[in-house]
């Protein structure tokens, strides 16, 4: 049976990484003005694949193809623009825009299904 932890241990973590995704990209926006500032970004599903310790792609078989998947999640990517600017800047203000709003919305959505699973787990412990 799982305890409590592992129960809430996917959203929480969840939550964790969106945080740190909206500080990194307020602060491309912040930088937006910034003369050869690299728009960098976290990605989210390595790290919620390190955090739910999810290893690289093993061969069982000899007739498995050899896939090497060693991406660190640890490192921040940088932002490839679709239109660079002269002074080697590379945050694009409605590219940062729209994934800081879509950041915000499933950090919000994850929040909901925490908070949804914490009610049900108060339901069941007191019975109802």
């Amino acid at each position: 049976m799982k305890g409590i932890g592992e129960y809430l241990n996917l959203h929480a973590t969840a939550l964790t990484v969106r945080a740190k995704r909206n500080k990194v990209l307020a602060s491309n926006i912040a930088n937006a003005a910034t003369p050869n500032f690299k728009a960098r970004d976290i990605d989210f599903q390595a790290m919620i694949n390190k955090a739910e310790g999810a290893g690289p792609l093993r061969a069982t078989d000899g007739r498995h193809f050899k896939v090497s998947m060693e991406a660190s999640a640890e490192k921040m990517k940088y932002r490839t623009p679709v239109n660079p600017s002269r002074d080697g800047n590379t945050v694009e203000m409605n590219v940062e825009q729209m994934e800081f709003s879509e950041n915000v919305i499933r950090y919000q959505t994850t929040l909901t299904f925490l908070n949804n699973k914490i009610s049900g787990l108060k339901s069941a412990i007191k019975g109802e």
